[in-house]
């Protein structure tokens, strides 16, 4: 089976960890599906180019990956731009396209697998219509959350309902989120949860879990909060009140933040206007490589998160691989994961700040302790690449039988 991917969001040239969760679900076919794959991806450039579109192709990996950019201003004239830009995205996609079949000796693709909604969706349904070939829609988006779902145009609405009901299968994240878009009217009868993909390989703890820790006095108050810094969603300024309150009763506090983002200054300046920068309570470490995000994770006494709307949470699910219980909301899909209750960690409800901070003084003293073998071998059931890679692979099987 050819099996060709095309997704919203992806690592490229201007940010390596966009979309990167997209990235490990293809990694994964490619050596548990039984599949050969090739990714086609465009996007507008977030710098200047010297042409009006610009091409990435590599057919050197195990997964040829196309990428494509294009410019943010085409001619200066907004009006202008925005159908032109629109425009350049699906040719950039037909060149793509085009690209991979005399890749392929000619062959076409039997499966089109869209990587979050909607410009991704109505290409494919082009294919589908022209070419007669099937495409499945993979989504993550929380979009689609009850706290979002007022942004999304009555177009979107329509067109969306019709990509859903042609494509020959629905996967989503979660069952919150498959429920979620049902509501919405976005409904495909051959539906699937399929989990996110955790690399159980990096994301694992520094020592056995039957070894003492090496740092006794740090390792307690250490908590760890891992994000894309938009706050209106991921709320990481309610996280910095409730520490800001904590610390008076634990002088050793310490919040590590790990991310990037819009709010990124904003975030910076509240943290100044709380005190936790002065006092060294809060530290921001900026983007980290997945391997340092690791070492964070097995090194804290908890993950917390804070978030408003979640359709799966990654790092909730890292930070479990790597023996570290979790403090999240009940947002989404993330209550699924954490079933049965208070087992995988702790769930408040969100924008609940009091009772999130008896939720971390539950954890910080002990009262509330987790089994890290437990917590590690749920992800590997779960969300092991060979786990994911073959439950894709089953997908494209039963939709091309």
């Amino acid at each position: 089976m050819k099996i060709l991917h095309l997704p919203k969001w992806y690592p490229h040239r201007y940010d390596d960890q966009d979309g990167d969760f997209v990235g490990r679900h293809v990694a994964a076919i490619a050596e548990f599906g039984g599949v050969e794959g090739a990714v086609l991806f465009a996007a507008v450039a977030r710098g200047p180019l010297p042409t009006l579109i610009d091409a990435e192709e590599d057919f050197t990996g195990p997964v040829p990956t196309l990428r494509y950019y294009y410019r943010a201003e085409p001619t200066g004239l907004p009006l202008l731009d925005k159908p032109l830009k629109l425009l350049l995205y699906f040719w950039c996609l037909l060149r793509g396209y085009r690209r991979l079949r005399r890749h392929w000796g000619g062959q076409r693709p039997d499966l089109v697998h869209v990587h979050v909604l909607l410009r991704t969706g109505l290409f494919a349904w082009a294919l589908k219509a022209v070419r007669g070939i099937p495409f499945i829609i993979t989504e993550h988006w929380t979009l689609y959350l009850p706290q979002r779902a007022d942004g999304i145009s009555w177009l979107r609405r329509v067109l969306t309902r019709a990509v859903v009901r042609r494509a020959a299968a629905l996967h989503t994240v979660s069952g919150g989120l498959r429920d979620a878009m049902a509501a919405l009217g976005f409904v495909n009868p051959n539906s699937v949860v399929i989990a996110n993909v955790v690399d159980t390989a990096l994301f694992q703890p520094t020592q056995p879990f039957n070894q003492p820790t090496n740092q006794p006095t740090i390792q307690p108050f250490t908590l760890l909060h891992v994000s894309a810094f938009h706050d209106k969603v991921k709320n990481l300024s309610g996280v910095l009140r409730v520490v800001a309150r904590l610390r008076a009763m634990r002088p050793g506090l310490r919040l590590r933040i790990v991310g990037y983002g819009p709010d990124e200054l904003a975030l910076h300046e509240y943290a100044t206007e709380l005190g936790l920068l002065a006092d060294g309570t809060a530290a921001f470490l900026g983007k980290l490589p997945h391997a340092e995000v690791a070492q964070e994770m097995a090194r804290a006494n908890a993950l917390v998160s804070f978030s408003r709307a979640e359709t799966f949470g990654c790092v909730l699910l890292e930070a479990r691989a790597c023996g570290c219980p979790v403090v999240a909301t009940r947002s989404g899909g993330v209550p699924e994961l954490f079933q049965p209750d208070n087992t995988f960690g702790v769930l408040v409800e969100p924008d609940d700040e009091a009772a999130l901070e008896s939720a971390l003084t539950g954890v910080l003293s002990g009262r509330l302790q987790f089994d890290p073998v437990r917590l590690r071998a749920d992800v590997a059931a779960r969300c092991a690449p060979r786990a994911v890679g073959e439950a894709f692979g089953a997908v494209y099987r039963q939709v091309l039988s």
